[in-house]
Formats: structure tokens, sequence, C-alpha cells
């Protein structure tokens, strides 16, 4: 058995913050001494998301139109945002030509999910310049929606662009070298 204590900043106007936890295994406490009573003393290490979840997005270049088509089909495995152990996640995606935003979209928000289904398809033009897709990126904010506070990041997610690696850079190598073609990949979320 462990108590897991979530130490937490009161707002009467929004939800309360997490400001960290502590996670005590009971085996670890000498509870043969204790009384009625036992101190327990712990530092307060920052909340553990255990990872930030994973995103499935399908995207297909037609070079003749000049376009990206970008799918948001779902997300999972996403960390509790809300003190009630669940989230209210949304995604926004910009188009980056030469590292600058040019475009944003955004999904609707999911209501108390963390595997969220969106299936929701967004089309960008590309700009005049953009002859292939070497100076397109994309990149992809997982948030948590809130009604009067702002919306926390959960996750994020770079796809094109000098940053993009594994899972993102072979993605990204495939729509370019087939176009015409929906291309979907699971990728993991990060800070």
């Amino acid at each position: 058995m462990t108590l897991h204590f979530v130490v937490l900043s009161f707002d009467r106007y929004s939800r309360d913050d997490v400001i960290g936890e502590i996670i005590a295994p009971l085996s670890q406490l000498d509870l043969s001494n204790a009384e009625s009573c036992l101190s327990l003393a712990r530092d307060i290490h920052p909340r553990s998301l255990k990872g930030r979840g994973e995103i499935l997005v399908s995207l297909c270049h037609q070079p003749a139109a000049n376009r990206l088509t970008v799918v948001v089909l779902k997300a999972r495995n996403l960390p509790k945002m809300d003190i009630t152990g669940l989230s209210d996640p949304y995604v926004k995606i910009y188009l980056l030509f030469n590292g600058q935003r040019i475009a944003k979209k955004k999904t609707h928000v999911k209501k108390r999910t963390l595997n969220p289904v969106f299936n929701e398809s967004f089309v960008f033009d590309l700009p005049a310049g953009a002859k292939d897709l070497s100076s397109i990126s994309l990149e992809f904010l997982l948030l948590d929606w809130d009604r009067v506070t702002k919306n926390e990041v959960i996750g994020r997610l770079e796809l094109g662009g000098p940053k993009a690696m594994g899972t993102a850079l072979h993605h990204w190598e495939e729509v370019v070298s087939s176009p015409r073609r929906q291309i979907a990949e699971w990728h993991k979320l990060r800070e």
C-alpha cells in the first residue's frame, strides 16, 4: 500500500493548481513504534505526469494545389490535468514557413477524457514561396481547456523542420516522398 499526498495551491476563482506530490510506500515506514500519531517529513516532488501521452495525426501533401491536409484523429494516455482526474483536451495546429507561424487551426474541446477522439480535418494552403515541404513544418499543441484560467499545455509535437527526429522525422519523410497519400502515425507528446 502507498500513501499519495498531492499538494495544491487554493484559488477561490478557478481550479486548484497542483504544486507537487509525495508518494510514501507504507512498507518503507516503521509503524511498530507509532502509538496514535506518526510524523512524516518528505520533500515535495514536482507533479509527475508520467509521460504526456500520444497523438495520432494523418497528413497528406497535395503539391498541385499547394496544400497540406492535416487530420487530428485521436490522443491516448493523456495525463490527468484537472482535480477530477480527467482533462478537457483540444489541439492547436500551427503551420510554420521558414520557422515563422503563418496559420493556426484548432479542434473542438473534448470534455472529461484522457483518450479523446477528434476526427477533425484541416486544410492549410501553403505559401507561394514553398515549392516543396522543406521550408514547411507543423507544430501541434495539445491543451487542457479551462473555463476560468489560462489553458495548460499537456504536450507538444513538431513535424518537419530541423528539430524533427524519431517518428516525427519518419512521418514527415513519408509524407514528402508519397504525395497525394494520407499517411497516419502515432507520436509521443513531449513537454
